[in-house]
């Protein structure tokens, strides 16, 4: 297996893993005992970043929140606290998750500090490495919709009281750096130009979707990830399961989409199953699984600081972990840039 590399975290100190272990099935597809044989494996691979969020399991529902933070606080509490680095979200807007603070409305002060203390909680830790807001409050396209509707916009927090809040944690020590998820170009300006203004904090780092299937954040993003030093947590590199090509062959096959639909909503447009289909016939024309071919790739992008990867089980991280670092040679790059130009971003 190639040897696991360290990266810089955008204009930080912190020294991440190229790869990072995702949590968002513990607690629901996850038992707290394979979930912590997963955290063992991972760090005796040398992943010691570990990403969950105050809103996993996933999906979320009432009887499993907290769960992921829960389980994971439990492994944490047994390990050396200054060698694993460990990143958590407060979760945005969402009306529909009423048992986050009563469906939390809003990032604002009370919302923000609200969901650090729970998350320290569970987390067993008096501080966290990261700390992310999972989703943007305003208006904006996420989760697979694809275009900007300047007739949905609405009230939010500002992103300097936003910022302004995120410092206070960081000066109480209980956070040491700030990032953003899901975010766009504007965000990631707005944020940038607010924490030079006003000596805030800066942001370094944003988690985004990234794979094959989508590859938006090179249009835009990554010149502002490069001038401005905020590196990319690449999540959902397989697109759900679809590009280890499974679904192709049995789309009733067992997995989280089969499991559960919903999830499933990103991946009905047109080109996708086209797009699917020609790279798993690369990966194969090169003796590749595809699942070699989609986590490589992700891996081989100069603006990913880390490829969040997930299990459901210790038998799949197995599997997913050595792939992600498989190396991709020139010719290989070459043809999935092709195939890209013909099937453009199916699944933004």
């Amino acid at each position: 297996m190639t040897t696991l590399s360290t990266r810089q975290l955008g204009c930080s100190d912190l020294v991440i893993p190229e790869i990072c272990l995702g949590t968002m099935t513990f607690g629901e597809q996850t038992g707290e005992a394979d979930a912590h044989a997963q955290l063992d494996y991972a760090l005796a691979q040398g992943v010691n970043f570990i990403d969950t969020a105050e809103m996993y399991a996933v999906p979320p529902r009432a009887e499993t929140y907290g769960a992921t933070e829960t389980i994971v606080g439990n492994w944490l509490k047994r390990q050396q606290r200054d060698k694993i680095i460990l990143a958590t979200k407060v979760a945005g807007p969402a009306r529909s998750l009423t048992w986050i603070r009563n469906g939390p409305l809003a990032l604002d002060r009370a919302n923000i500090r609200a969901a650090i203390e729970g998350s320290l909680r569970r987390l067993q830790t008096d501080y966290v490495d990261l700390y992310q807001l999972h989703w943007p409050e305003r208006n904006q396209p996420m989760f697979g919709q694809w275009q900007f509707d300047p007739t949905a916009e609405r009230g939010a927090t500002p992103i300097r009281e936003q910022l302004e809040t995120l410092a206070e944690l960081v000066r109480e020590g209980k956070v040491r750096h700030v990032g953003v998820s899901n975010e766009h170009a504007w965000g990631l300006m707005e944020f940038v130009h607010l924490a030079d203004e006003l000596g805030l904090p800066r942001i370094i780092s944003t988690q985004n979707a990234y794979h094959l299937l989508n590859r938006t954040f090179e249009t835009g993003l990554t010149e502002i990830a490069h001038r401005e030093q905020i590196g990319l947590l690449a999540y959902s590199p397989l697109a759900f399961g679809h590009l280890t090509g499974k679904y192709l062959a049995d789309p009733a096959a067992a997995g989280r989409l089969t499991q559960w639909p919903f999830f499933g909503q990103r991946y009905t447009k047109p080109n996708v199953a086209p797009a699917i289909a020609a790279y798993v016939e690369l990966a194969r024309r090169h003796s590749l699984t595809p699942m070699q071919l989609a986590l490589g790739f992700v891996r081989s992008r100069w603006f990913v600081s880390s490829t969040i990867i997930g299990a459901s089980s210790l038998a799949q991280l197995h599997e997913t972990l050595p792939a992600t670092l498989t190396p991709l040679s020139a010719e290989i790059l070459a043809a999935i840039d092709d195939t890209h130009l013909r099937y453009n971003n199916p699944a933004p």
